[in-house]
């Protein structure tokens, strides 16, 4: 605990890890967060928090992509875009746009499920960032969303559209409620979360891009509008660079918070957490009269314990836990069960073996906002030559550092990396020998994210290669990686153990 933070306090990021466009709920004493999850599966990870400050992962609302054919090999920058949470009849809701298909919806009578299958909405190309609406006071439901330009040529506007109460339908063919670019200086209007309060129709939505925008908010006395529009959030003289969507959230006892991101490279979307009052005017006033906190008041909430997403796993009887998820839909048989302690991937045959970000078997999590350092043990059962298995940083560029068996049989430590720019990957440091097929493995990660690799054979850890900078994929963070790859070839290719991975804060500070 810093000197800046203490019991009464909070400091921001609330979550330092790339946890992308969250949106917030609260039902009873608890509050519920999403986020977007992209191409990974599972995706939709559900977070808990009695505070607001501390957070776990307690699970996924989406088991699988679909439709499945589309997601058997890694995107990156499709799937699951900035979801909505919202709990309406006994319900928890979230609704999605996948840019490619259209607005999803999936529904649960707990957190932790069981949900729904996802139901298409609307089809369509281009629809994202999807809000609903149940209005208690009318009975009528509503739906906002934005728009893609890559997928539907238009951006910049909010479109808003009944929806059947049900969730399962819109009413109309949607109609513009708010243009951006009517407003002078707006561009990239998009992730609306919509609300009804004090008799006015809410929409809090960021424009201006994810590295240097704003949040705004918008309101009317109808859905359909007229809005008028305010900056309610931006950098001004902070280092929090384009602040902006999230969703509102009201404590017990009256108070109002507002969670959103700031990009941060190849740490992705990191959460923070600002506190919001009213102006006279009816306006909401987030952060320290518009501009982020650093340090702020804890939420008048029950003191919790520091808690956040878990990251150390010992794979207890062959399982990984919750905070892992495939590059792409699972496959029977890539993580092979068993009872002993220990995570055993098995050596997937692969034409790609040589890029490890075509793989969709690549079992990852999310890189920590703060230096760290991260180390796991394995061991390469694999007999197939050319059969490997390590520990990455994923983004597009990465690298890895890991085991890899020989024409001979013998087994090696390798060292690889691959440019943005290149197709294959190279060498970063030159093969040793790996006794008994054991190593472990170490990925310390400075300021920057800047990484350096090293490898215990068992006579003490070794630095390998150069400085390896990680880098972000299109919309997401970059990634840690635990993989297991065999060429192309006839029969199984055996198997790679990881034990005893553990994320800890650097030696030295």
């Amino acid at each position: 605990m810093t000197a800046e933070q203490t019991d009464l306090t909070y400091r921001n990021p609330v979550l330092n890890a790339d946890w992308s466009d969250p949106d917030v709920i609260r039902v009873g004493d608890d509050f519920y967060l999403t986020a977007s999850s992209f191409g990974r599966a599972p995706g939709l990870p559900l977070l808990h928090s009695r505070d607001l400050v501390n957070w776990t992962l307690v699970g996924h609302a989406l088991e699988r992509l679909e439709p499945e054919s589309e997601f058997t090999t890694p995107r990156h920058d499709c799937g699951v875009w900035a979801p909505s949470l919202r709990h309406h009849d006994d319900r928890f809701w979230i609704f999605w746009g996948d840019p490619d298909q259209g607005v999803f919806q999936v529904n649960a009578p707990e957190i932790r499920g069981p949900w729904t299958r996802p139901h298409l909405v609307k089809a369509g190309k281009g629809l994202i960032d999807p809000c609903p609406l149940w209005d208690d006071e009318t009975g009528e439901a509503y739906l906002v969303h934005a728009w893609a330009k890559s997928r539907s040529g238009v951006k910049n506007r909010l479109t808003g559209h009944r929806m059947h109460p049900h969730g399962t339908e819109l009413l109309d063919e949607g109609k513009v409620i708010v243009d951006g670019d009517r407003i002078p200086g707006w561009f990239t209007l998009e992730g609306p979360k919509l609300y009804k309060h004090d008799g006015w129709f809410w929409i809090l939505a960021p424009a201006g891009g994810v590295e240097t925008g704003w949040q705004g908010a918008f309101r009317s006395r109808t859905f359909f509008g007229p809005y008028e529009e305010k900056v309610v959030l931006e950098q001004k003289d902070t280092d929090v660079n384009g602040p902006h969507q999230g969703g509102w959230v009201r404590t017990p006892s009256g108070e109002d918070w507002f969670l959103h991101f700031q990009q941060r490279g190849p740490y992705g979307r990191v959460v923070h957490l600002q506190p919001m009052s009213w102006n006279p005017e009816g306006w909401p006033v987030l952060g320290d009269d518009g501009a982020p906190v650093a340090v702020h008041r804890r939420p008048d909430l029950p003191p919790q314990p520091p808690a956040a997403p878990a990251t150390d796993d010992d794979f207890p009887g062959g399982r990984f836990g919750r905070q892992w998820t495939w590059t792409a839909n699972p496959k029977e048989g890539w993580a092979t069960q068993h009872s002993a302690d220990g995570l055993r991937l098995t050596c997937v045959r692969s034409a790609d073996a040589h890029d490890l970000r075509r793989l969709p078997h690549v079992l990852t999590q999310r890189l920590p906002g703060d230096p760290c350092t991260v180390e796991v043990e394995l061991r390469l059962d694999g007999e197939e030559p050319g059969a490997c298995a390590g520990l990455a940083v994923l983004g597009d560029a990465y690298r890895w550092i890991g085991l890899q068996r020989g024409a001979d049989g013998t087994v090696h430590v390798v060292h690889r990396f691959a440019e943005t720019v290149a197709d294959r990957e190279r060498d970063a440091d030159h093969p040793r020998p790996a006794p008994g097929g054991r190593a472990r493995l170490r990925v310390e990660i400075g300021a920057g994210a800047r990484c350096r690799f090293s490898c215990d054979t068992g006579d003490g850890f070794r630095p390998s290669g150069q400085v390896f900078a990680a880098t972000p994929w299109r919309w997401v963070g970059a990634l840690l990686g635990l993989v297991a790859v065999a060429p192309t070839g006839q029969g199984h290719a055996g198997t790679a153990t990881f034990t005893r991975f553990r994320i800890s804060a650097p030696a030295h500070g």
